[in-house]
């Protein structure tokens, strides 16, 4: 007699992954849309024809009625499950549509003043905010997805004023790298420079204070150094020991020039070690963009998607072009703002400064004063700035919230996704001016949390076992980071040991399989599961069963075919349904 091996699947109604993960937001109730009687009635007709299609199909109504839309709410009885009643309703004739329930969220607005005290510089149209670059980077679409919580984000700059309210709250690690014999702590910036970067980066969101980071509550790790290539090394290396997800570099070398190995060997470091580069592109408008802007997006690589080690940044002005210092051609990346205009508005892009006098307001060698210091309700530690400087952390604020988000995402992702989502004309690539486009903050944080990374999980188990026959269950599942949209599994493949050589034997959702395991008294398997976006479980070292064939018998080959398994995902989790494997036959 012949042992035989089959596989079978139970199939479920599938659910797209995008729809899925609404089920968070999902009511439990229906809403039906009835077709149009073939006499109207009137109201009269519509309550008989509702009544009867509730009663019918045995629902029970649980919300709004809208005879004008020939609408009506149901949900399932007690005992019952709305997809059996879903099922139901969808085959009644007197049906036109049926649709799940969802509940929409507020849409977040955080009380900082400058997201609505409007800007009185000449030139800005009525109703501009002082903080009027957040929408034009859709970032409050962003802080809808993630706030930003436990995101980090290191300065590399002239330090942080730490007794700024706006920034207080926000910093979870100094480092003073400054050797200056003035320097009076990381927590103290007499040049204004890195405060105003690192508002722009983190500034704390909804606390009704001054303005919000582009990275809304994200951490930062304040890096205070004198720019020399030791002092800039050592700050890179120190703030990927200290998880930064993105480190912010709003600084660089003028001219074409040849970073030493010690800078090299630093922004490598950096990034095996999963943070996100972001240097400011040159404030002049140059296609040298000098280091560490031009290591990170060498000559000729800004245009191809794929290539870099990080992101150039320049300037956009409120116009939406390049700012005319902003600096362009191939070492560009991609671009956020700047400044609002050469010749009208305000003088830069407003932001968190120091309450003493400090240098960038007094001027250095051939920096001119600032004149930068501004005022918000009466609170003067605030100032306009325009700059390549300004428009980086920006980025890299954005960079953070989304590997914080979806941790699984590599750097190399996190750019792509960036440069891919940036706001450009329709059917335009990368231009020569603005790279890739302006930062879309809410495009790039959508396309982080519906990327799955994550390999799905698999599950083999003895069900039952006789003397004649074992029945094998396997299974599927698919789990991702809080908040990301994985893609649900794909199929289970199940995998045969012979000796020291493993092959796939069968796959849960490839129709047709061909099992080769004739005359073996023994069988040793191993499963791995495959999620829609092409994620591969690792197999298992050791294989997870041994089957050892009842005593007299044999294993033998058969084709068989099985039925595909569809699969329901979710924003965190999804499982495809239990294959089933039965052994069976007689003695040999």
């Amino acid at each position: 007699m012949r042992l035989v091996l089959l596989l079978m699947a139970a199939s479920v109604v599938g659910t797209p992954a995008t729809a899925a993960a609404a089920a968070s937001t999902q009511t439990g109730r229906l809403l039906v849309t009835l077709r149009p009687a073939a006499r109207s009635h009137g109201s009269s007709a519509y309550d008989a024809t509702a009544g009867g299609v509730i009663a019918s199909n045995h629902a029970r109504r649980a919300g709004p009625s809208v005879p004008q839309i020939r609408l009506i709410t149901v949900r399932p009885r007690a005992g019952e499950s709305l997809a059996d009643l879903t099922v139901a309703l969808q085959s009644d004739p007197r049906v036109r549509a049926v649709q799940r329930e969802r509940r929409a969220t507020p849409r977040l607005l955080p009380d900082d003043p400058a997201l609505s005290v409007g800007e009185t510089s000449a030139g800005t149209l009525p109703g501009t905010p002082l903080e009027w670059w957040a929408a034009a980077e859709n970032l409050p679409a962003a802080w809808d997805i993630t706030q930003g919580a436990g995101a980090r984000v290191a300065v590399i700059d002239t330090g942080v004023d730490a007794s700024h309210p706006d920034l207080a709250r926000q910093i979870i690690a100094a480092n003073d790298l400054d050797g200056d014999a003035t320097d009076r702590g990381v927590a103290v910036d007499e040049d204004g420079h890195g405060t105003h970067v690192a508002s722009l980066a983190c500034a704390t969101g909804g606390n009704g204070l001054g303005l919000v980071g582009a990275g809304y509550g994200c951490s930062l790790i304040v890096e205070k150094t004198d720019f020399t290539d030791a002092s800039i090394a050592a700050a890179i290396v120190d703030a990927s020991d200290r998880g930064a997800g993105a480190i912010n570099m709003s600084f660089g070398t003028d001219g074409r020039t040849s970073p030493g190995p010690a800078l090299l060997d630093a922004l490598h470091y950096a990034r095996r070690r999963g943070a996100v580069l972001v240097a400011a592109a040159a404030d002049d408008p140059v296609t040298e963009q000098g280091d560490p802007a031009n290591v990170l997006q060498p000559t000729g690589t800004g245009p191809r998607l794929e290539q870099g080690i990080g992101l150039s940044v320049t300037a956009a002005q409120r116009d939406g072009h390049v700012a005319w210092f902003g600096g362009r051609g191939t070492q560009i990346s991609l671009a956020a703002y700047g400044a609002f205009a050469r010749t009208s508005g305000p003088r830069g892009v407003f932001g968190a400064f120091p309450l003493p006098t400090v240098g960038i307001e007094v001027g250095q060698g051939s920096r001119p004063p600032c004149l930068c210091r501004t005022s918000l309700g009466g609170d003067d530690r605030y100032a306009y700035i325009a700059g390549t400087s300004m428009a980086a952390p920006q980025v890299a604020a954005i960079a953070a919230l989304m590997r914080r988000l979806n941790p699984d995402l590599p750097p190399a992702n996190v750019e792509r996704i960036l440069k891919r989502t940036a706001t450009r004309p329709a059917g335009v690539g990368w231009t020569n001016d603005l790279g890739w486009g302006i930062l879309n903050g809410g495009a790039a944080m959508a396309a982080a949390r519906d990327t799955d990374h994550t390999p799905p999980t698999s599950s083999l188990t003895v069900v039952r076992r006789s003397a004649r026959s074992v029945t094998l269950r396997v299974g599927a599942r698919d789990a991702g980071p809080p908040g990301v949209r994985v893609s649900g599994p794909a199929r289970v493949e199940v995998w045969q040991t012979i000796g020291t050589t493993r092959r796939r034997i069968a796959s849960t959702g490839v129709g047709i399989t061909r099992l080769r395991i004739g005359g073996r008294r023994a069988i040793l398997l191993t499963v791995r599961a495959v999620d829609r976006a092409g994620n591969h479980q690792a197999l298992a070292v050791r294989p997870q069963l041994r089957l050892a064939a009842p005593q007299g018998q044999a294993f033998t080959a058969r084709r068989s075919r099985s039925r595909s398994a569809s699969v329901t995902s979710s924003a965190s989790a999804a499982e495809i349904p239990s294959a089933i494997f039965w052994i069976s036959g007689s003695t040999s």
